[in-house]
């Protein structure tokens, strides 16, 4: 049991969001997952964490955001600078027909549902161990 538990508090989620309260809800649902998270507020913020941490496994990113590159931007370039990290891309605006995500990546609509949000990082993160 104690290396179950090590094994997923091991597993991070970088939470890009630059609203407070739909990124605690967010961090809220990373950590009913099981996961451990980090918060970032915009891109800017979150390249700051992926070039200084080697632990993170999944992005989950707004992607209307101010800063130097929208979540859709940095999801395209987190896919090709760190291949490895699973991507989870969300909006309360636009719909997933309307936008070119990343191969691998996923797409949900705000507002986020936990059973949704919850088995898409299970199951990516699940994929990732598998490998």
């Amino acid at each position: 049991m104690m290396v179950l538990d090590q094994s997923v508090a091991r597993t991070v989620v970088l939470v890009v969001e630059d609203e407070m309260l739909p990124r605690m809800r967010a961090l809220d649902l990373v950590e009913d997952a099981g996961y451990a998270s980090v918060e970032a507020v915009d891109a800017d913020e979150a390249f700051a964490l992926l070039e200084s941490r080697t632990d993170i496994a999944l992005l989950l990113t707004d992607i209307q955001m101010p800063g130097s590159m929208d979540g859709l931007k940095l999801a395209h370039t987190v896919h090709t600078r760190w291949p490895p990290i699973k991507i989870i891309l969300v909006s309360g605006q636009l719909k997933s027909t309307n936008i070119d995500i990343p191969a691998g990546s996923r797409f949900l609509e705000k507002p986020l549902e936990a059973v949704k949000i919850i088995a898409q990082m299970r199951h990516l993160l699940g994929d990732a161990e598998d490998r």
